[in-house]
């Protein structure tokens, strides 16, 4: 089920998710055997995550140590120590301010000199890290996640993305304003990648934004809006402000609103099952499903019938089964059933009642099987054509013929 938070403003859908971040690591127990593999974005929405996060790791609440990331994107063809490289970007408002290791930091490299198996070599990283467990993303006005803009396939991966117009403007902010400083290609993970995250949490700020998240809500699932992908996904989150719903229905904020109020009224929290207890129940479940059956064990499907004769007036309605033999390939209808017995008879009276006795039934008219021959009165309107002479029909002429010989060359 995707879960809509909204809160009132970008700080405190900031430090909601934050927490929630914290309370999903501390609740993993992440050891360096099993780290949390965390996905992050970059751009202008995470900023106030990353602070909050940063402000409690100072405080003693949290440590990264155990702690697995994998970037999004990276420009291609940007140097990694350029002020405006994800890699940059990363360390001056995440890594260096937390006890994150750096053999735990995962980036794209743009700069990689085979960037095809960049990419396929960073979903296998994924793979042997044991997948995403939470992927923290934003998104753009146009519903992008990552570099996965209008029209990217819902199925795709990692790969190298020319970057659409609107979003290399979107970008000039941070160089300065001048668009020819933007790369124009970037390495991305694909929205495949990102829906087999074990959770999706995606931040939603602004008006500006506002239609993507209605597209995403209330719309279907579209690549030209990819951000509806979560759709797909079983445990997605997204947290917004008030500014981000403006495009939503009123009915729609409510009912969202509604759900949170409950569940803290009952004070339900969103746990994810776990996986090691789930699959182990799983495969119980499995194993008692393909064990076979045992013969006194009762099922629709075993059927079987007295092979003493039986009296119709002794014959139960739970009786009035159909005989089904066994054979290796399963349960299956015997080819000739026993004949069931009508006990429609038995329910009716033995004598007519005296309602049924007062109805008459009466027998409806039909048409006879030979139908009365219609004579033809063809002849008799010709018969009476020359007395209409007089009438203003002088230009009328017929031929002198016999009546009932015009009545044969007439007749149908």
């Amino acid at each position: 089920m995707m879960r809509l938070i909204i809160r009132d403003d970008k700080d405190t859908a900031s430090s909601f998710i934050a927490n929630y971040i914290i309370d999903r690591i501390k609740a993993f127990g992440p050891t360096p055997n099993k780290p949390f593999v965390l996905g992050l974005p970059t751009g202008s929405s995470p900023e106030g995550v990353y602070k909050n996060l940063v402000k409690r790791h100072k405080n003693g609440d949290i440590s990264f140590r155990d702690v697995v990331t994998f970037n999004m994107d990276e420009y291609v063809g940007l140097p990694r120590e350029h002020p405006e490289s994800y890699h940059s970007f990363m360390y001056r408002h995440f890594f260096s301010h937390v006890d994150i290791l750096p053999s735990n930091i995962n980036i794209l490299n743009g700069n990689a000199h085979d960037l095809e198996a960049e990419c396929i070599a960073y979903e296998e990283k994924i793979k042997r890290a044991g997948g995403i467990e939470l992927f923290l993303g934003g998104i753009g006005p146009d519903g992008h996640i990552a570099f996965n803009e209008p029209g990217s396939s819902l199925a795709s991966r990692t790969r190298v993305k020319t970057l659409a117009y609107d979003t290399i403007v979107a970008n000039s902010r941070f160089f300065g304003g001048d668009v020819a400083k933007v790369p124009r290609m970037a390495l991305t993970v694909g929205v495949q990648t990102v829906l087999d995250a074990r959770e999706v949490v995606i931040i939603i700020t602004g008006s500006h934004k506002a239609l993507a998240l209605q597209k995403c809500i209330e719309g279907g699932v579209n690549h030209m809006w990819t951000l509806s992908s979560l759709q797909l996904h079983p445990h997605a989150m997204i947290v917004a402000d008030d500014d981000a719903t403006l495009e939503l229905q009123v009915k729609t904020v409510k009912y969202f609103k509604s759900i949170e109020q409950v569940a803290s009224t009952q004070g339900f929290t969103q746990t994810l099952p776990d996986i090691s207890i789930t699959t182990s129940k799983r495969d119980s479940i499995i194993e008692k499903l393909d064990s076979p059956r045992s013969p006194k064990s009762s099922s629709p499907f075993v059927i079987t019938s007295s092979s003493t004769p039986t009296s119709p007036t002794s014959i139960s309605n739970t009786s009035k089964t159909l005989s089904v033999h066994k054979t290796s390939t399963g349960l299956q209808r015997s080819v000739t059933p026993e004949p069931v017995l009508d006990r429609m008879a038995d329910r009716l009276p033995p004598s007519p009642s005296p309602a049924f006795a007062k109805l008459s039934v009466s027998t409806p008219i039909q048409r006879p099987i030979t139908p009365e021959l219609v004579p033809d009165r063809m002849a008799d309107r010709l018969a009476r054509t020359p007395q209409m002479a007089g009438q203003g029909h002088d230009d009328l002429v017929v031929d002198e013929l016999p009546l009932s010989s015009m009545g044969r060359r007439i007749a149908v």
